[in-house]
This record gives C-alpha cells, structure tokens and sequence, in this order.
C-alpha cells in the first residue's frame, strides 16, 4: 500500500524541535492549508483545514533554522493516524464546536519565500524510509 499526501500552506506558529531519547532531532509544526470557494447560494466561503507536521533529522533541524510563523511551505508526506482510533485526532474549540486535527509526517519539504524563490530539502534517509520505486500511479 502506498499514501502521499501533498499541502501548501502557511505556519501557524513557529516550529517546536525536540530530540527523542536516542538523540534524534523531531521538529513540529503547524500548516494551515486555506480554500475560498463559491456556495450555491452565490456566497464566498473561506475554508482552512489545519494539519500538524512532524519533520525527522537533519530536516527537522532545517526546519527549526529556516521556518517561521507565516512561512508558506509546500509538505509532501503520509498521514499518521490516531493510535487509538485509527483516525483524525479530534478536539474540542472554545467556542464549543468540534474540529479535526491531521498529522503528517514530512518526507519531503520546499520552503516557498516570499520572493517566490524555493529551496528544496529532500531528507528520505533521515527518516529510515524508503521511497516506493516506480511511482506510476495509472491515473
């Protein structure tokens, strides 16, 4: 089986780096990813959809150095699910409602400036996973 999830958006706060027992480097982040549609009633929606991002060695301290809050990022990666249930961790807001948070873990990451300039980190060893050869997806 194969996943891959890909999300442009913004930091909602700065990265938070932390380093696991056996010394590697864990950096986590927020990215909300903004959606402006049309309803059938003809009003403008503005849709964000939150996901948190865990990056892994040498990419999570690049991401501690280089990100900040507002930076836009492009994140390809695979969901992590809740352990408990299988699914979106979900939460409940201030005001009540109910929402549902994502957690991605980062595989691969371009940093996109505001200049419109991007950097790209491509980590795949840090993280002890393998790509899949031939990504030919028939669709």
């Amino acid at each position: 089986m194969y996943q891959k999830i890909i999300i442009v958006g913004n930091l909602g706060s700065d990265p938070e780096m932390r380093y696991t027992p056996n010394g590697q480097a864990v950096t986590n982040f927020s990215v909300a990813a903004n959606r402006r549609y049309t309803s059938s009633d003809g009003q403008k929606v503005d849709e964000t959809t939150w996901f948190r991002v865990a990056a892994w060695g040498r990419q999570a301290e690049t991401c501690k150095e280089y990100l900040r809050r507002g930076s836009r990022v492009l994140v390809e990666g695979r969901l992590n699910p809740d352990k408990q249930s299988g699914r979106p961790r979900l939460y409940q807001r201030q005001d009540g409602s109910w929402g549902a948070s994502y957690e991605v873990i980062a595989q691969t990451m371009k940093f996109i400036s505001s200049r419109g300039e991007e950097d790209t980190i491509d980590p795949a060893g840090d993280m002890g996973e393998q790509e899949p050869a031939g990504d030919d997806i028939p669709f």
